[in-house]
């Protein structure tokens, strides 16, 4: 039997997604953001946390999805793509699971909405629950990478 996946459940528009809990940093209530002009309109902000300017992407707003106003539940998920840490503003963050490889399937051409490009799988928990497991170099690609870089400079 393989290594089981550790994965952090989060809400995003009524589906259940999941990112590996080894590229999590941390997870943050809801802060004041500071916008930084001349950024793509999924691109919040930035936070100072704990002395370190990090980016803030809307991920609702990446995928196209209409934005809401933030609530109580609503998250700021820090994740770290190769040398960068940006965060992620979820609806809320449920919860953290085992996933087994072997019932991760690769994701159709679209989900709900979502290019496959975006998706690293499709993770079978349980009888009726599917978790949408994000690729999170194709969510943070290059070239927004190199632009949320100059952010912190």
């Amino acid at each position: 039997m393989s290594q089981e996946l550790k994965v952090i459940v989060f809400a995003l528009a009524d589906e259940e997604y999941g990112v590996e809990v080894e590229k999590v940093r941390t997870i943050e209530r809801m802060q004041p953001l500071t916008r930084v002009p001349k950024t793509p309109g999924f691109v919040k902000g930035v936070i100072n946390l704990r002395g370190v300017v990090t980016p803030v992407i809307d991920l609702r707003g990446r995928f196209g999805f209409p934005e809401t106003q933030y609530t109580d539940n609503s998250r700021i998920i820090i994740v770290g793509v190769e040398d960068l840490e940006v965060g992620m503003i979820v609806d809320s963050a449920n919860d953290v699971i085992d996933v087994d490889p072997e019932l991760i399937d690769d994701p159709p051409e679209i989900v709900g909405g979502i290019k496959a490009k975006y998706l690293q799988g499709i993770a079978k928990v349980g009888e009726h629950r599917l978790l949408i497991l994000l690729n999170l170099k194709e969510v943070l690609s290059k070239n927004e990478i190199v632009q949320l870089d100059n952010i912190e400079e």
